[in-house]
Order: C-alpha cells, then structure tokens, then sequence
C-alpha cells in the first residue's frame, strides 16, 4: 500500500500494540529526544487519514484526540493537501513584515469575519497557542496601559514563560521552570461538579467572589485583562455556568478591562459552533485562536477589537514565521472545507453520540462521576464510587486498554482523572461507536 491510497477508515490490529517496528523506534526515540518530552501512546505513525492513524508496524488506530484538537477536520484534508503542495511550489517564506503576501491578508479577513462581533476587527498571525496568548496580553497591556492579568483556576494557556505563569496546574507544566512573569492574578473557576456551594446559584456566586477578589486584592484600575477559556482544556474540560462568562465580560467593559477569550482547543467548529463564546452569544474584545485554524499546520491568532490591534507602535508585533504562506494556505483550506462540508453540525451531532454513550456508562459504572463538554468536545472525570475522589488509577487502566486494542484517547484534569475526546470531526457514526464499544469494553475490565 503506497501513501496515495486511501487510507480506510477502520480499526485494524496487525500486531500487538506498540509492535516491534514501534518498540524499536521508540528506543531510538528514547537515545535521541530529551527525556523531557512525554508519549502519550507509544507507536510510530507510518501515515494518518481522516480519522484513523496507521503506525509503522500496519496497526490502524483510531484517532480520539485529533493531534490535541488540532486536526478537527481530520489528518491530511484534502483540500488542506492541496493547498498546501500549491503553495509550496509558489513560494516558502518571504516574513510577512519584510514582504507581505496575500494568504496572511485573506487569513487575517476571514478570522475578522468569522469572530463574533459586529464591530470593526484587525487580526495578527502566530506560530502557536501559547505565541497568541502571549501576544493578546502584550496587546491589552499596552492598549490600558495597565499591568495585571487576571486568570483562572484549572486554565491551561501554554509553555512559554508568561503562559506557563498564566496556566494553573504545577506538574507537568511548571515544576521547577521558574521564576515566572510577574502581576498574574488568579481566581475561583465556578467547576460546577466540585463547587461548595449552592448548584442553582454558582454562577451569581463565583461572579461575586471574582468580582469581589480583583476589586480588593488587585483594583480594577490595575487590571489589563481578563483571560479564560469558554471550555476549560488541559484543566478537565470544565464548561463555566451559563451566565458566569458573560457577568465576566460585563464586569470587564464597565472597568475597561480587555476580555480575552483563550479558544485555542475549543476553536473552529469543535464544540457546535465555529467558537465556543457563541454558545452565550457572547463578543469578546480579543479571541485567541491556533490549533485546528489550519488543519495541522503550525498557526495561531488573536484576533480583536480594531482600535485594540491598532493600538501597538509600528514594529512593536511581528514575528519571523508568524503567518508563515504554507500555514495561510492551509488555514484558508480549513475554513473552507469547515463551511462546504457543515463540520460545524457534524461537530454537534458527534457530540450527541458521545454524551449518549458517555452517560450509558456512566448510570453503569459509579465510577465515571460526571460526563461533560460542548459538542466534539466531551470528556468524563473518574472517581472513587460513592465519593468524588479523584482516581488516576481507573483512568490509568482504561487508556491502557483502549490502546492495546487500537484506540487513541487522551488524558486531562487538575486531578489526572479525566478521559477527554476530540475526535476528527469527520469522523464516521459507526468508526466512534466502534472506539466507544472499545471504551466500554476498557470499564468492563476494572
């Protein structure tokens, strides 16, 4: 079989998983690459269509994680392939500073288009998620003229130094990588199945305990924004209570705060809309954006409010592959593959399949204490049955399981304890409810 055919879109176990090709790879790996990176499944990919990856020992596996949401349109898209093999035939690199090109500029208008808001929109391109965050903060600090950021409890928002301060969770990503940037403040999340509290009222009540900690411990005078994420990502897939996010955004306009909304994983048709602030019909000032903005190309933006964009000097943004022509390429291939094929809808009905099947094991098993997500967004928190205690332990041997029969499932949570699902979004109906069968079958074993 040659990498011109198709790949097909079914689960096959050609050898035990990893195989011998994989282990002796990842020997390799292990001589070659810093220690400091982990696996997450440790095979080797030979190639990778739609929704199946196949490793180099012929074992086809199927993709529940998409690249950590990357490939929402599924690996090597057609017409991201296309544009891409086009465009690299044109020209590779030019910096868009030094010699501007096109495909920035049309990238640039369809994000102003696509962002919520009906208000004028500037754009600026990046590498990655934690490059666009850092840029946003630049961004707002230098339009208030103000230095505290305000975050939030279980928020993930990158590796780089300022994001890793930004980020909530130690391990893995912060364990002795300080010192950290300074004037980051962090907050209460509203984590609905672990809040103290009364359930009816968690909203009102985290908006005035935030409300109340950054007028008293911060002043919301010194604050240049205000950042979250509308799905919590790396910290458990937590959605805020319907009202909390908005309250925020008020509270933020009143004091002119930039509100920032971080949609690097729940971007781009992954929960049942194109971003996942319209859920609440919500228009942030700023919207980070990366992941699945191109289709497995490296790419990132923020995208804001004009005279907020406008605001920096001449020279003060830029970036040497920043909006690099191949990623612009591609991402105008993925917005257009989102909108001709509806992937928006599919996103949606992906996500009831798996609420329907996550909550089918979960009336099974009390050990799976809360099934959660928006859309093709969905993940589920384990625990000890009868308690809420976190069990890392069932989660551990539920992902070894699934693994070994061919299904690619990711970890999250502030606790080690959540199973999180993106899959493609091209996924086909029977290929999930064959994965899931596979989960179900991964309970069964405990």
């Amino acid at each position: 079989m040659t990498s011109k055919d198709p790949l097909p879109q079914s689960r096959h176990l050609a050898t035990e998983i990893p195989g011998p090709a994989s282990t002796a790879a990842m020997q390799r790996r292990k001589e070659a690459v810093s220690g400091g990176l982990g696996t997450a499944m440790p095979v080797i990919v030979a190639r990778a269509q739609g929704a199946i990856i196949e490793d180099i020992d012929g074992n086809r596996i199927i993709d529940l994680g998409a690249g950590i949401g990357v490939v929402t349109i599924g690996n090597s898209a057609p017409r991201v392939v296309k544009a891409v093999q086009e465009a690299v035939a044109t020209f590779t690199h030019t910096n868009f500073t030094t010699v501007p090109y096109m495909g920035y500029i049309e990238v640039c208008e369809a994000l102003n288009k696509l962002t919520p808001g009906t208000f004028k929109k500037k754009s600026i391109l990046q590498n990655s998620g934690a490059e666009a965050v850092e840029n946003a903060i630049k961004i707002a600090r230098h339009y208030t003229k103000r230095s505290a950021v305000v975050v939030f409890e279980h928020a993930y928002h990158g590796r780089t130094n300022l994001t890793m301060a930004l980020t909530a969770k130690n391990l893995p990503y912060k364990d002795g990588f300080g010192p950290f940037a300074s004037e980051i403040y962090r907050m209460p999340m509203p984590y609905s199945y672990r809040w103290v509290g009364n359930p009816e009222t968690i909203a009102e009540d985290a908006l005035e305990m935030v409300i109340h900690k950054i007028e008293k411990e911060v002043g919301a005078h010194n604050v240049a924004a205000i950042l979250i994420e509308p799905v919590i990502g790396e910290g458990g897939f937590i959605v805020p209570p319907t009202g909390f996010m908005p309250g925020l955004q008020k509270f933020a306009t009143e004091n002119k705060i930039v509100f920032i909304a971080d949609e690097v994983q729940s971007g781009f048709a992954r929960t049942g809309k194109m971003f996942a602030v319209e859920h609440e019909n919500m228009e942030p000032d700023m919207i980070v954006s990366a992941k699945g903005i191109a289709g497995g190309l490296p790419l990132a933006a923020v995208t804001g409010r004009a005279e907020i964009m406008d605001s920096s000097h001449v020279g003060g943004l830029g970036g040497t592959y920043g909006g690099n022509p191949i990623a612009c390429a591609a991402a105008l291939a993925a917005i257009e593959t989102i909108q001709e094929d509806k992937l928006i809808e599919r996103a949606e009905h992906i996500g009831k399949i798996l609420f329907e099947s996550l909550n089918a094991l979960k009336a099974k098993y009390p050990i799976i204490g809360e099934v959660r997500g928006r859309g093709a967004m969905v993940a589920i928190e384990l625990v000890h049955a009868g308690t809420k205690d976190p069990n890392p332990e069932a989660m551990g041997k539920v992902i070894k399981y699934c693994q070994s029969k061919g299904v690619l499932i990711l970890t999250a949570g502030t606790y080690g304890n959540v199973i999180r699902f993106l899959p493609p979004v091209v996924i086909s109906d029977d290929l999930l409810k064959d994965a899931l069968g596979v989960l179900a079958e991964g309970f069964a074993t405990l």
